[in-house]
């Protein structure tokens, strides 16, 4: 598996989109979470703290360029045609896509890392003395659950995007199930049941007690966010082997 895990690290650094979309998710999740924390400096929602500055960035706007960067690692192949190389130097196709994940998974946990991480130190003392405080362990919580998060929903739409063969595709259903389904959803008044998809699971995750999305209790304590969405990845995973599997390359 190493040489195969190799080539994938040579595609996924080598092209332009993989820099793009990290430069995309670094600035827009530090950016919101700086403009959040001066927002309750100068005297705006005085009950936001630095953990949910972080939460509203990754669920309004970081997580959108994550699901790019994965989703471009398997369905940029199949629009160049890349996939019948790919196929050729590793015809065990399981084996595509575990080197894939092993590729993809650690950098998303690591960018993750980085944007709560840089995050939380502008927003933290910014917020302090004006809005809610943040404890030592809610930092390393937001923080770990956001490099969690980024791994399991990259996971995700490397099985969608294997499923789907289209980056348009993809991005679309995905964008649905994490914002587009739970609003609707919401607004049948089902709320319990919008906290068991994967962006609320994920953002349930980072913070304990009440949804800083939702601004309501979660049904779930915090540890069980991740579990939630790694159910959802495997599943995308499971139906993108079976597919990648059975269809031809073309």
């Amino acid at each position: 598996m190493n040489p195969a895990i190799h080539a994938e690290w040579t595609k996924f650094h080598s092209v332009r989109s993989t820099w793009w979309s990290v430069a995309a998710t670094v600035s827009l999740m530090i950016g919101y979470a700086g403009l959040a924390a001066l927002s309750v400096r100068l005297g705006g929602d005085e009950e936001l703290s630095a953990q949910g500055a972080i939460v509203g960035g990754t669920f309004y706007l970081g997580q959108f360029a994550v699901v790019t960067l994965a989703t471009l690692v398997i369905t940029s192949e199949y629009a160049t045609g890349a996939i019948r190389s790919t196929l050729q130097w590793l015809p065990r196709r399981g084996g595509v896509l575990l080197a894939k994940a092993a590729v993809l998974a650690p950098v998303s946990f690591l960018l993750g890392l980085v944007c709560a991480g840089v995050g939380l130190a502008i927003a933290v003392p910014l917020i302090d003395g004006y809005g809610t405080p943040t404890s030592l362990s809610g930092v390393l919580q937001t923080t770990l659950a956001t490099g969690g998060y980024f791994a399991l929903l990259s996971l995700f739409c490397l099985g969608v995007g294997t499923a789907l063969r289209s980056t348009a595709g993809t991005i679309t259903v995905v964008t649905l199930i994490l914002l587009m389904v739970p609003i609707l959803i919401g607004g049948l008044g089902l709320d319990e049941v919008v906290h068991f998809f994967p962006g609320l699971a994920g953002t349930n995750a980072m913070v304990s007690g009440v949804s800083p999305v939702l601004g309501m209790p979660t049904p779930y304590p915090a540890w069980l966010g991740l579990p939630i969405c790694a159910i959802w990845s495997a599943g995308a995973l499971a139906l993108g082997q079976a597919l990648f599997r059975k269809r031809d390359a073309a």
